[in-house]
C-alpha cells in the first residue's frame, strides 16, 4: 500500500479531464462560474476519494475476498462454495447504488416495471453467474468456450425479446459492476484459483457475471407486458444528472454499498476465516477507509462532474443542431478524448489493472493494459455520441461488435480473453454513468437523433472485449519474435 503513489496516479488520470473541461468552459463553450467551480472542487474530491478508496480496498476488501475464496475451496464442499457465492453476489448486487439508479431510470420509461422485482432479477442473475464462473474455475473449464456458449445463448434469446429492452438488458450488465462489487468478485476468483495453483485462471469471473443480468433482464422482458416508452426519461435523467446531492446523500449510497459486504465479512470471520486480531483490525480499517473514500468520490462525481457534463453536452448539441458539420465532428472528437481519459479514473479499472500486473508477475504492464482499455472506451464513447446526434439502432453496432469479440476468442490467449471480458465489466463505472452519460444525454437532448439514454453503458462494456484481446494477440506475436531472436542469438 502506497498512499502517495496512488494519489499521484489518480491525479494524473483525473487532472487532464479537469483541464479540458475547464478550457472549454472558459473559451468556446462558456459555462457558468458556479458550474465550473463545482466541477473543479468535485475533481479534487474525486482524486482524494479515489485514493482513499483504493487504499481501503488494498487493506480490507481484496484480502477478505481472497481469503473467502481460498477457505471455501479448501473445505472441498462444492455446494457450500456455490451457495455462498450466490448469496454474496445477490446481496452485494442488490445493494449496489448504480443498480438502484438504473432501476429508477427503467421505471421512468416503463412505468409497468416493478423496481423491487427488477432489482432482484438483476441480483439473481449476478448470483447465478458467479456460481457458474466459480464452477468453471474449479473444473478448469475453458474460458473461451464458456464465454462463447453463454454469449451464443444470450444473443439467441435477445432475438425473441422486445427491442425496447435490448439496450436496457446490455446496460444492466455494466451497471452491476460497481465500485464495491468488482473488487470482491475479482478477489474471490483469485482466492479460489490460488488454492488450485492456477491464478491465471481467475480472470473472466467478472466478465461471466456481467452476462447474468443481461440474460435475466431479457427473460424478465419476455414475462411482462411491454408498452411504449415514455417521453419523460430524458428530462428526468438530465435532472438527475444535474442535481447536486449533499455529502450525506453520497454517504448513504456508500453505506448501502459497503454495509452488506461488511456484514458478510463478520459472518465469515466467525464461521470460516477466523482471522487473528491484527488481521481483523486491518480489514475493519480497510472497510472504514473504503467507506470514507467512496463517500468523497461519489460527492465529487455527482456534485461536480454530472452537471458540467450535462451543460457541456447541451451547449455543444445546440451548436451541432444549429450549424452541423464541424461542430458534429468536434463533439465526437471530444467524446473520444473523454472516453480515453475517464476510464483510467474508474476505481474498478485501477483494481483490475493492478491485479493483472501482480498475477502476471509484471509481464503484463498496467500502463499497457490501460492504454488499450482507453482506446476501446474512447471508440465506444465516440460511437455513443455519433448515435446521440445521428440516431440509429444500437443493434447495428452491438451485434457486429460481439461477433468480432467472439471471433477474437479463437486467436487471443485465454489469459487475455479472461482479462478482456473482465475489462468490459469494469470500464463502465461511476464516472461513465455520470459525466459521460450526462454529456451524451445533453448532446442528444438538443438534436433530432436518438435521445435514448440506454445503450451508452452497453457500448462502453463491449469495446474493451475487442481492444484487450487484440492486445493479447499483439503480445503473443511480440513474445514469439523475442523468443526466436534469443534462440538465433544462442546459435
Amino acid at each position: 500500500m502506497n498512499f502517495i503513489k496512488k494519489l499521484k496516479d489518480t491525479s494524473l488520470s483525473v487532472l487532464p479531464v479537469m483541464a479540458i473541461v475547464f478550457f472549454l468552459g472558459v473559451t468556446i463553450v462558456p459555462l457558468k462560474r458556479e458550474i465550473l467551480f463545482n466541477f473543479l472542487s468535485g475533481g479534487i474530491l474525486l482524486i482524494l476519494g479515489l485514493t482513499i478508496f483504493l487504499t481501503g480496498v488494498d487493506l480490507g476488501i481484496e484480502p477478505m475476498g481472497e481469503r473467502c475464496g481460498a477457505e471455501l475451496t479448501k473445505k472441498k464442499n462444492l455446494s457450500l462454495l456455490l451457495s455462498a457465492a450466490f448469496i454474496i453476489g445477490f446481496i452485494v448486487t442488490a445493494a449496489e447504488p448504480d443498480i438502484q439508479v438504473f432501476a429508477d431510470q427503467v421505471k421512468q420509461i416503463f412505468p409497468f416495471v416493478n423496481k423491487i422485482s427488477f432489482t432482484f432479477v438483476i441480483a439473481a442473475g449476478v448470483g447465478l453467474f458467479i456460481t457458474l464462473g466459480l464452477v468453471r474455475i474449479v473444473l478448469n473449464l475453458s474460458i473461451k468456450w464458456t464465454l462463447f456458449i453463454l454469449y451464443t445463448i444470450l444473443f439467441l434469446i435477445s432475438f425473441f425479446s422486445p427491442d425496447s429492452f435490448f439496450a436496457i438488458a446490455f446496460d444492466s450488465g455494466g451497471a452491476t459492476t460497481g465500485p464495491m462489487t468488482v473488487p470482491f468478485i475479482m478477489a474471490l476468483g483469485l482466492g479460489v484459483s490460488s488454492v488450485r495453483k492456477d491464478e491465471d485462471n481467475s480472470f473472466g469471473l467478472t466478465g461471466i457475471c456481467s452476462i447474468g443480468p443481461v440474460l435475466a433482464v431479457l427473460f424478465y422482458s419476455l414475462m411482462i407486458k411491454t408498452g411504449s416508452a415514455g417521453s419523460v426519461l430524458e428530462k428526468e435523467a438530465l435532472d438527475h444528472a444535474g442535481s447536486a446531492p449533499a455529502i450525506f446523500t453520497a454517504f448513504k449510497e456508500a453505506l448501502i454499498s459497503i454495509v452488506p459486504l461488511f456484514v458478510l465479512f463478520i459472518v465469515f470471520q466467525f464461521s470460516l476465516l477466523r482471522m487473528t486480531a491484527r488481521q481483523f483490525a486491518r480489514t475493519v480499517i480497510g472497510f472504514i477507509y473504503s467507506l470514507i473514500g467512496l463517500t468523497i468520490f461519489l460527492t465529487g462525481v455527482n456534485n461536480g462532474f454530472s452537471k458540467a457534463g450535462s451543460e457541456l453536452g447541451k451547449t455543444l448539441g445546440l451548436l451541432v443542431s444549429a450549424n452541423g458539420g464541424l461542430w458534429g465532428f468536434v463533439i465526437i472528437v471530444l467524446g473520444l478524448v473523454f472516453g480515453a481519459i475517464i476510464v483510467c479514473a474508474e476505481p474498478a479499472v485501477w483494481i483490475l489493472s493492478e491485479q493483472v500486473e501482480s498475477v502476471s508477475g509484471g509481464t503484463i504492464k498496467r500502463k499497457a493494459l490501460l492504454i488499450f482499455l482507453s482506446v476501446g472506451t474512447s471508440i465506444a464513447i465516440g460511437l455513443s455520441l455519433l448515435r446521440s446526434i445521428a440516431g440509429f439502432n444500437l443493434k447495428w453496432i452491438l451485434i457486429p461488435g460481439y461477433i468480432i469479440a467472439m471471433l477474437l476468442l479463437i486467436f487471443s490467449p485465454p489469459l487475455f480473453s479472461g482479462i478482456a471480458f473482465d475489462s468490459g465489466g469494469v470500464a463502465s463505472g461511476p464516472l461513465t454513468s455520470t459525466f459521460v452519460l450526462s454529456f451524451t444525454l445533453g448532446a442528444a437532448a438538443t438534436n433530432s437523433g436518438s435521445a435514448d439514454s440506454f445503450g451508452v453503458i452497453a457500448l462502453v462494456a463491449m469495446m474493451p472485449l475487442i481492444a484487450i484481446q487484440l492486445m493479447g494477440i499483439i503480445y503473443t506475436k511480440k513474445s514469439s519474435v523475442q523468443n526466436s531472436e534469443e534462440k538465433g542469438g544462442a546459435l
